[in-house]
């Protein structure tokens, strides 16, 4: 007796806990779906709120809440799979009656009698194999959401979570995916087609099987018809409707190295951007962004075909980086000439020698430390010799000669390198250096090849910098993601960050300087008729490197060329050649899009000015008009024979 009382027990109690295990996983299913946080794709806008690509890990799921559902969409829903939803308790008790009598007959399950929600519950936590096991649970289920959750909620998650075919997670994701619509403007054949696939997602695709699909979705409307849900006339114009079906990819990426970008410079803070269904907005404009990477395509070519038999297209490549001077807003960032090729990014992982695009920082500090444009320097040869390993360096200019005395204008304008050198001689290495380094710039050499750019930047890096020359001597920190919305609609707005490097009359000294560049200089290449372009070539030693740094009153446009392998480019591809023709394009294509840009630029308060043989020379009381002994003077003072 008391061993049939033990097994009785342990039974009793094997039974108690399998009751207790299957409540506690039909209790934590359940909170999935009453508790419903699914993945939700996060998608990044341009400026303009064109959608510029969507983000997601597995599931490409856009959200929509129950009261932007259209009620033809629901009406579709219902009279198809569920036409008593809004009576039953979560089982429909009739159906199943009718499905069990067919199983029977059959001898294997061939009907199902699910619901709505029992279709919920089927997707989103169990299996969809039909077993006694499964309905059992489902059933349970059925009843728990039911009594936690209204019908509307129900349908909200239903709309969510199903899987329409072809990558898409949810009806708007569809919507949008097969139809390139919002739900609110979805014909009715268009809502049948939707309503239709989650039965059979592969099957039907329409973008694979239209003929299927189009079968499918005129039983949805037959059905509506039948009930009459719709009118005759409704009925008869939908089933000839024969609706436009797009088949693009899942994530419409149309700027693949700005979204690159984005998800480098944001993933250390939102650890979920693949899935928190975040609106990403960006200064990004995708037109001057298209334009950006044909301008560069156009370079790229013009060097390709000068170089002939001896290009190697494979690792030429280039990079541009465009920002509105007045705001930092990156209006476009391509970093390369092929994205499919290749990946990286060169406008911001690649650190570039700026060669003599660099030379505006030091003469700007010449000017705000007393020189004038023209003060005279000496454009002579030195040779250096490095005290520590005796090696010598005798720069030289590009054109092999020298002037003897130059001004500071003048050797801007033909990028004389010795002119440079001393310069930054007479001004103080050291003193240089530091102001540089607080500045912000990073890496720089300390020694005189720092006048020649002798060290590595990014182009991105590189405009943020540029820009103090093109926004009245403050420098604007590149911004590239202007706000941040999330799925509770809680924005976060980003502010870009501004230092003040010089005055605004100490600036347009040097803007002056720069529209000289352009106009007669190395940078004639870059000239854009009907508008005020400045700006600065760079190009290092063998042609390496070639830059156009350029700028309009209202955007400043980086342009850099090179190999990837860091091989020089073939003779005379200097900046003025091969990157300013790309400047060119971009700003020419940019003025006809935007007739209303700034065309020249303003002259600010504190800026003096005088004719000299016809020319009109600009001075500041902080950088005077050079006195009449000013040759002699700076012979006494630089020390250096002539």
């Amino acid at each position: 007796m008391k061993y049939i009382i033990t097994i009785l027990t342990m039974i009793a109690f094997a039974a108690l806990m399998a009751l207790i295990f299957l409540y506690a996983q039909i209790r934590f299913d359940a909170y999935k779906i009453i508790d419903y946080a699914p993945k939700l794709t996060t998608q990044i806008y341009d400026r303009n709120g064109e959608l510029i690509a969507n983000l997601f890990d597995d599931e490409n799921r856009l959200y929509v809440d129950y009261k932007n559902i259209p009620p033809r969409l629901i009406e579709a829903l219902v009279a198809t799979e569920d036409t008593s939803f809004f009576e039953h308790s979560g089982i429909n008790l009739e159906a199943i009656f009718r499905a069990l009598v067919k199983d029977i007959h059959a001898m294997k399950m061939v009907e199902g009698a699910s619901t709505i929600t029992q279709q919920l519950i089927k997707n989103t936590v169990l299996s969809r194999q039909k077993t006694l096991t499964r309905k059992v649970n489902e059933a349970i289920l059925a009843y728990t959401v039911e009594s936690s959750l209204t019908k509307e909620q129900i349908l909200e998650r239903y709309f969510n979570h199903v899987y329409f075919g072809h990558g898409y997670y949810g009806v708007k994701t569809a919507a949008h995916g097969y139809f390139n619509k919002t739900l609110d403007a979805l014909t009715l054949k268009e809502i049948a087609i939707l309503v239709g696939l989650p039965k059979a997602p592969s099957s039907y695709d329409p973008t694979k099987h239209m003929d299927l699909s189009l079968s499918r979705a005129n039983q949805v409307v037959n059905r509506m018809y039948a009930l009459g849900w719709i009118s005759e006339a409704e009925y008869t114009k939908s089933t000839l409707e024969h609706p436009m079906v797009y088949d693009e990819t899942l994530t419409r990426n149309r700027a693949p190295y700005v979204v690159d970008e984005v998800i480098k410079s944001l993933s250390t803070e939102y650890d979920d951007i693949k899935k928190g269904g975040y609106q990403i907005y960006l200064t990004i404009d995708l037109k001057l962004q298209h334009l950006a990477h044909e301008s560069l395509k156009v370079g790229y070519n013009g060097m390709v075909s000068r170089m002939g038999k001896d290009a190697n297209a494979s690792d030429l490549n280039g990079a541009m980086v465009v920002m509105e001077n007045g705001t930092g807003n990156i209006l476009a960032l391509v970093g390369g000439i092929d994205y499919a090729k290749s990946s990286f990014n060169r406008a911001t992982q690649s650190k570039r020698q700026p060669g003599s695009s660099f030379k505006p920082f030091l003469y700007q500090k010449a000017l705000d430390w007393g020189y004038s444009p023209l003060s005279e320097i000496p454009d002579i040869s030195r040779t250096y010799v490095n005290s520590e390993t005796d090696e010598e360096w005798k720069p030289k200019n590009y054109e092999n000669d020298f002037e003897g005395l130059i001004t500071l204008k003048e050797a801007l304008v033909h990028s004389r390198n010795l002119a440079t050198i001393n310069l930054l001689s007479l001004l103080g290495l050291d003193s240089v250096y530091k102001e540089l380094k607080k500045d912000g710039f990073k890496n720089l050499s300390m020694d005189l090849s720092l006048a020649l750019g002798s060290f590595g930047i990014s182009p991105l890096e590189y405009s943020g910098f540029y820009s103090m020359f093109a926004n009245y001597g403050v420098r604007t920190e590149p911004m590239l993601v202007k706000k941040i919305i999330n799925r509770q609609g809680v924005e976060k707005v980003y502010e870009t960050k501004t230092q003040t490097m010089t005055s605004p009359k100490q600036s347009y000294l040097m803007i002056d300087m720069m529209k000289e560049v352009v106009k007669r200089g190395t940078g004639r290449n870059a000239q854009v008729p009907g508008i005020e372009i400045a700006g600065k070539t760079g190009t290092t030693n063998s042609s390496v490197d070639a830059w156009f740094c350029g700028f309009s009153p209202d955007i400043e446009v980086i342009t850099w060329f090179g190999n990837d392998n860091n091989s020089p480019l073939k003779k005379g591809e200097t900046g003025g050649r091969s990157a300013a023709p790309a400047f060119k394009y971009f700003m020419t294509k940019y003025v006809e899009l935007h007739p209303e840009t700034t065309r020249e630029f303003k002259i600010p308060e504190g800026v003096e000015s005088r004719k000299i043989d016809g020319t009109t020379e600009f001075f500041t009381d902080v950088s005077p008009f050079p006195k009449t002994n000013n040759v002699k003077q700076l012979k006494e003072d630089s020390g250096l024979m002539f």
